[in-house]
């Protein structure tokens, strides 16, 4: 499992891997389609000895009209493709594939896991490695090269969320208007990610069922005040929310763009730009409208000693996948953030499309 958590480093730095079948004979080298160029298309080429299929997502081919069963399908070349036609496949709105798509098979499937694990464009290039260049990877791989992975581990990685997160600082934080905070950093055992507790007032007088806020990261929103969503607002009036009513936690989670990494949340802003809205535009660039995952929530909770929860949402979506995730939430409440004339249609969207509980602002008119 280790290897297979290395390759999600490399893929995010735009290196190839290398993944094994469950006999050990078969090899696949796998190549991100983020910053695919020439080089690194004719690179790959030569080491595998092999013709690349593309993956995509079932999302990515639902936006183009196509309809797939599984998770995604792979789309196969005559010869080497071009850069720009791999990324045209991949993300532009109304791109034209060509014909011949067929079924997945497992080191496909997991390539695709892979790069929605790295939050990169959910599409890869795989290359069946010939036999003839075999002995040729397997020294590559001996070297330190390229790094190597059963299939079945890099698909257990990405089917089994993050794991176990480890406590590994803290500190006391004044908060403007709200007083000391008590801030505890959680890592994910596979060290991708850290998320954040927020402790307000004192933990003995905390409501018996403990006011909780599980907010994922807005980078453009949280820091800089973007109006295209809500999330600063949120954000703040959940920390004003919990110290009013006695103390409680807020859980920042690393899943920025519902999951979809920021690089992708700001390709999706562009298609927003030309029309589409956030769950149709997540869509043409391959994701589903919801990528995270709360298992991080849930162990960040049991290492707090935290079993009942108040939660601090308009999301049903996210009720439901924190019960799935073995969270007792006793009841909701609650939190509105600011409608602005720049986030009116991102709101309605969450309210109509996502089932967000938003009817009593949308109808108050927009408040600045």
């Amino acid at each position: 499992m280790r290897h297979a958590e290395r390759l999600v480093f490399d893929l995010r730095r735009g290196l190839p891997v290398i993944l094994r079948d469950a006999t050990g004979e078969a090899a696949y080298l796998v190549a991100p389609v983020e910053g695919v160029n020439a080089a690194t298309l004719a690179g790959a080429a030569a080491k595998s000895g092999a013709i690349p299929v593309q993956v995509l997502s079932f999302h990515r081919l639902a936006s183009l009209g196509i309809a797939c069963d599984e998770i995604g399908a792979r789309l196969s070349f005559a010869s080497l493709p071009e850069a720009e036609d791999v990324l045209r496949h991949a993300i532009v709105r109304g791109a034209s594939l060509p014909s011949g798509l067929a079924p997945l098979n497992e080191a496909e499937r997991a390539a695709l896991l892979l790069m929605r694990r790295a939050q990169l464009i959910p599409s890869a290039l795989v290359f069946a490695v010939a036999p003839a260049r075999r002995d040729a990877i397997a020294r590559l791989c001996a070297e330190g090269e390229l790094l190597a992975s059963p299939v079945s581990a890099a698909i257990g990685l990405c089917e089994n969320g993050p794991g176990r997160v480890d406590r590994v600082s803290e500190a006391r934080v004044p908060l403007s208007g709200l007083g000391d905070a008590h801030l505890i950093v959680f890592r994910e055992e596979n060290g991708s990610r850290e998320h954040v507790a927020v402790l307000l007032g004192e933990r003995r007088n905390w409501p018996g069922d403990v006011p909780v806020r599980v907010h994922s990261a807005c980078l453009t929103g949280d820091l800089f005040g973007s109006q295209r969503c809500d999330c600063g607002a949120q954000l703040r009036n959940s920390l004003r929310a919990i110290g009013e009513l006695g103390g409680g936690v807020v859980l920042y989670l690393a899943q920025e763009g519902r999951g979809i990494g920021l690089a992708n949340k700001l390709r999706a802003y562009c298609l927003q730009d030309d029309g589409l809205d956030t769950i149709d535009a997540d869509q043409v660039i391959g994701f589903d409208k919801d990528e995270r995952d709360y298992h991080a929530a849930r162990e960040m909770l049991a290492v707090l000693g935290i079993s009942r929860i108040e939660l601090l949402t308009n999301n049903p979506g996210k009720v439901c996948a924190l019960r799935e995730a073995g969270i007792d939430i006793v009841r909701r409440r609650g939190l509105f953030g600011q409608l602005t004339d720049q986030n009116r249609n991102y709101l309605r969207t969450k309210a109509n499309r996502h089932g967000h509980f938003l009817e009593e602002l949308l109808a108050e008119g927009v408040r600045h």
